[in-house]
């Protein structure tokens, strides 16, 4: 393994509080979890695992420091005191002593696994050695799994949607949840409950909400717009008058001027739907000029009058 702090991309005077937020940034980018097509990345997030292991050890790395211990916690000299170089010294031979446990006291951590060590030099560590890259290293357990993610549908009221009121979910455990919808909310847009999925050894998955917006009897969207058709009769168009015209947000006061003709689209600022910018379209209003049921009393009025205009004159008519 490189050196620790290479590793970790740390300098080598690094603090305690240093190295681990240093693993921190580095064990979040690597998670398994996150780059399961990644084969690297988990590598990687070995290596960097086992530098944590060792930094954050005072005396470890106390022993890495001085030269005591290489990057694998393994002693950087493992036949110190067996009175000669390779094999030939330790083990009886040429009237040297025998091999003594004691030989190996002082020389790494203190917790040195002696089976571990003979196991990588005579071949029973190999595996590990292939994995790991040092005598009787092994790679760290994967994280635990979280619990899995929950699906919900939210059927949302189109005013509601439009105006981005707060609405109310029940979710699989019972319990209720009140949401703020985001701006420029449409059906199809995901909301992602944290920790509010299925248990699990590493923690609970996550709720996911799909929103549907239900349509309207009278309101439609277009774009960022609401349009309405707005029935008026002829006299208020003819004449003028204050009208009550419906909104998402509560019936608004419109002002119809005098002589004004039917399909005439009026405009309310700010009255339409969420935009993804927080802010509010128009709402359009159409007027509908519409007859009286009864239209004799009209009629007998308009008797032996003609209108003398073209109104499709503008259609080449």
């Amino acid at each position: 393994m490189a050196d620790p702090y290479s590793t970790l991309g740390i300098a080598r005077t690094a603090t305690e509080p240093e190295i681990k937020s240093a693993y921190r940034k580095l064990a979040k980018e690597l998670h398994p979890d996150r780059n399961k097509d990644n084969p690297k990345a988990a590598e990687r997030f070995s290596e960097v695992t086992r530098a944590y292991d060792l930094l954050s050890d005072k005396t470890k790395r106390g022993q890495f420091d001085r030269g005591e211990i290489d990057a694998e916690g393994n002693p950087a000299n493992p036949f110190a005191g067996m009175g000669g170089s390779g094999f030939g010294g330790g083990f009886g031979g040429g009237g040297q002593r025998g091999f003594r446990p004691e030989d190996f006291q002082g020389v790494g951590s203190g917790d040195m696994d002696l089976g571990d060590l003979f196991e990588g030099l005579f071949g029973g560590g190999a595996a590990r050695r292939g994995a790991g890259g040092g005598f009787g290293s092994r790679r760290p357990p994967p994280p635990p799994r979280k619990g899995s993610d929950i699906a919900y549908r939210l059927t949302v009221p189109f005013i509601d949607a439009a105006a981005r009121r707060d609405q109310r979910i029940t979710l699989a455990d019972g319990k209720t949840v009140d949401l703020k919808l985001p701006a420029g909310v449409e059906s199809g847009t995901q909301m992602r409950l944290k920790g509010k999925g299925q248990d699990g050894p590493g923690g609970s998955g996550d709720g996911l909400v799909t929103v549907d917006v239900a349509s309207h009897p009278f309101f439609r969207r277009e774009g960022d717009h609401i349009r309405l058709d707005l029935p008026i009769t002829l006299d208020e168009a003819l004449r003028g008058a204050k009208v009550k015209c419906p909104t998402v947000d509560g019936p608004v006061m419109l002002t119809i001027k005098p002589g004004t003709p039917g399909g005439t689209v009026m405009r309310l600022k700010s009255k339409g739907w969420s935009t993804k910018t927080g802010s509010r379209g128009d709402q359009l209003v159409a007027l509908e000029i519409q007859l009286p049921d009864d239209r004799a009393e009209l009629e007998r009025r308009l008797e032996g009058w003609t209108d003398p205009g073209n109104p499709r004159e503008k259609l080449g008519l």
